[in-house]
């Protein structure tokens, strides 16, 4: 159904929307047309003429037409704007066109998804008038607000899975962290993790093929899931090994958190086939004895064995 506001001339307009806004201007109000309104029973309820209105606001045509949702200046005391009645007034606006050779004020309307009334209207004009190429119109247009950038993914998955806030944040407090801190090199931490190794009686290779599957042997790494350094050891790992060792590992110390995996590889070696063993390190022997390799942890040990076998054939990846 098509609503219309009556103005001086007696002119018809379609409503565009209806409802009222007041603006806080010093000596000015705002008013937003709404359905029924003229510009006679604006100017008397705010006690000020048509004529006024007219020159306060450049009304095209001398008046003679309003629309509903345009915004006019009211002579007096301003008043205050909601965020909601805010928005929606700014949804609303015009744009000016110059008329081109050929056109109608029909194609100019569907042109810009406008009544042929409410463009009639804006610029005073009747249904028997003319246009003519070069002549500038006022277009009522409905201003889109400005899309909002995408948000920023979290950094909150891994192989798949995702994790809670509270582990992503200290993940990144970790990343942090060694982020400020002077760390060794990945050659250095080759060295530490064989010297580890050969101290706690497990296989330097294995131990550097996890790591490298692992961190690319850098202590810097750290995960959503909050996996942290060269050998990649999650703090209830670390909570373990520091059991075993007797004193609290920091697994962002590059040699505690380099005891702490080779401590849990000798475990795992001594509880399982090599195999399992690794992809205990990457799912966690229970979960494996319970669900078997997942399609990730496949792929996982298929990787790290591969390596394996490598560096024992004299392969250096840093070089």
């Amino acid at each position: 159904m098509r609503n219309v506001v009556r103005v001086l001339t007696g002119m018809a307009v379609p409503l565009l929307t209806a409802g009222v806004i007041t603006a806080g201007s010093p000596g000015f109000g705002s008013y937003k047309v709404k359905d029924g309104d003229t510009l006679s029973h604006i100017a008397s309820r705010y006690g000020t003429t048509v004529k006024n209105l007219v020159a306060l606001n450049s009304l095209p045509g001398n008046g003679n037409a309003i629309y509903a949702g345009e915004v006019l200046k009211i002579p007096g005391k301003g008043g205050t704007t909601t965020a909601k009645q805010a928005t929606k007034r700014s949804q609303l606006g015009r744009i000016t066109y110059i008329v081109k050779p050929g056109d109608t004020v029909s194609k100019i309307a569907k042109r810009y998804r406008c009544s042929q009334a409410n463009l009639l209207a804006a610029n005073g004009l009747r249904a028997s008038s003319h246009i003519y190429a070069g002549k500038p119109l006022q277009i009522p247009v409905k201003i889109r607000p400005k899309a909002k950038p995408p948000a920023k993914k979290k950094n909150n998955s891994f192989a798949g899975r995702t994790y809670p806030d509270h582990v992503v944040a200290k993940a990144d407090r970790n990343r942090a962290i060694l982020k400020n801190r002077k760390l060794p090199t990945r050659a250095q931490m080759r060295a530490l993790i064989v010297s580890t190794s050969k101290r706690y009686g497990v296989d330097p290779e294995l131990a550097l093929a996890i790591s490298w599957q692992e961190s690319g042997w850098k202590q810097r790494v750290v995960s959503p899931a909050n996996a942290v350094g060269a050998m990649q050891v999650i703090p209830s790992t670390g909570r373990f090994a520091s059991s075993i060792v007797g004193r609290d590992l920091d697994l962002l110390r590059p040699q505690d958190n380099v005891t702490a995996g080779v401590v849990l590889l000798d475990r795992l070696t001594g509880a399982a086939r090599l195999d399992i063993a690794v992809a205990g390190y990457y799912q966690g022997l229970g979960g494996v004895k319970r669900n078997g390799m997942y399609a990730d942890t496949k792929l996982y040990v298929k990787n790290v064995l591969r390596i394996k076998a490598q560096l024992e054939r004299g392969w250096d990846p840093l070089r």
